[in-house]
């Protein structure tokens, strides 16, 4: 894909599909078989590998969040993030009510259609990040935009989606959403206080460990994976807390600093486990099983339309030329793994069927993978 002048996130969710269940795994099955044997000890170990590398991948987005571009933004970064977030829930919620016989029997239909409105809205941090760092976009205001604009959708997004596994008796009992939200908010101000205001503070007074090589990394990861619990603690991604992390560190004014973190993160994060991740999201997911043409395609078509219409008018609000705005919806399109993420609780917890986790699955690749390439021919 480098090759091809191609994002590399593209070529690494292709190989994944190419490696796995639905390619190799139906040409070749005893190949597959070997190469990817069905163990729990290797499944646990692998599974803990990426979740520890995609925290990692998390703070380095992170410490490109720099809040003063978000304050000359406000308006643009509310307008997308509202309208980028409120259409596709809103025609979600709504596909699930007025077709109700292409969803299945449930007896939660409620439930179900405030999932796939959650669903429909959300965006990939992981993926939106690494397509923005392929193409030098990160940092600048369209990249600024879409981050952040993501991130507050991601974090209403899951905060609902809390909310709905309460409510199916899963975690804690039945809960108010504005008090969920709330928590949400009051630990990523929690966070971002602490990182701020005390740790980046004791950290300039020690020198940032400069008398002990591996200190700082050592002190980064505590922090990242106390972050990282925390967020599961309290309902939400374990994902958010490393990038809380990430941009609270994001924030401190030191060049010299700032570069000897990327340095020491960077590296692995985005060489190493960033390939390993975008690669098992295609190993995990066999497309050939539970496929419905219909399905697959309004969801699809529901799920783009809304983001990038919504997101896309929500910048041109915010005062976006029309081609940036464009990008902006486009950028903010890509599904990947954390949609997958979201529709695996939503099937281990029996609130849909394969039916929808397959059509689920397919928009996030898809999306993934048409946002890389239409963003980067809008802002070429």
């Amino acid at each position: 894909m480098k090759k091809l002048r191609q994002p590399i996130v593209l070529g690494e969710l292709i190989g994944g599909v190419l490696l796995g269940p639905t390619l190799l795994g139906t040409i070749w099955p005893e190949t597959y078989a070997t190469l990817f044997p069905v163990d729990k000890t290797i499944t646990t170990s692998v599974d803990a590998l990426l979740k520890v590398g995609m925290l990692f991948f998390m703070f380095a987005a992170g410490l490109e969040i720099n809040f003063d571009r978000f304050r000359h933004g406000k308006l643009i970064i509310a307008a997308t993030s509202l309208v980028g977030g409120a259409l596709p829930f809103a025609l979600g919620f709504g596909m699930v009510l007025l077709f109700p016989e292409l969803w299945g029997h449930s007896d939660r239909p409620l439930l179900m259609a405030l999932f796939m409105g959650t669903a429909l809205s959300i965006s990939a941090l992981p993926v939106i990040a690494r397509i923005l760092m392929d193409l030098n976009l990160i940092g600048t205001r369209i990249g600024m935009t879409i981050m952040t604009s993501a991130m507050i959708n991601d974090l209403v997004g899951w905060t609902l989606f809390a909310f709905i596994l309460r409510n199916l008796g899963v975690e804690h009992p039945a809960g108010n959403v504005f008090s969920t939200l709330a928590l949400v908010l009051a630990y990523a101000a929690l966070v971002l206080g602490l990182g701020r205001w005390i740790v980046l503070p004791f950290l300039h007074r020690i020198g940032f460990f400069k008398d002990w090589q591996g200190g700082l990394l050592t002190f980064l990861s505590v922090l990242v994976m106390f972050a990282a619990v925390g967020a599961e603690k309290i309902g939400i991604h374990a994902i958010f807390g490393a990038f809380l992390v990430g941009m609270a560190f994001g924030q401190y004014d030191d060049p010299k600093q700032e570069k000897r973190i990327n340095s020491m993160i960077q590296p692995f994060a985005l060489h190493f486990f960033a390939p390993l991740y975008f690669v098992s999201i295609g190993l995990k997911t066999n497309f050939f099983s539970h496929f419905d043409g219909t399905l697959a395609i309004l969801v699809f078509l529901i799920a783009s339309v809304g983001k990038i219409l919504g997101a896309g008018l929500g910048a041109r609000i915010g005062g976006m030329r029309g081609r940036e705005a464009l990008a902006v919806g486009v950028g903010l399109n890509a599904r990947g793994a954390i949609e997958i993420i979201l529709a695996s609780v939503a099937l281990e917890h029996q609130l849909i069927d394969q039916r929808i986790f397959v059509a689920l699955v397919m928009m996030a690749f898809a999306t993934s993978i048409i946002s890389a390439g239409w963003l980067k021919y809008l802002v070429r």
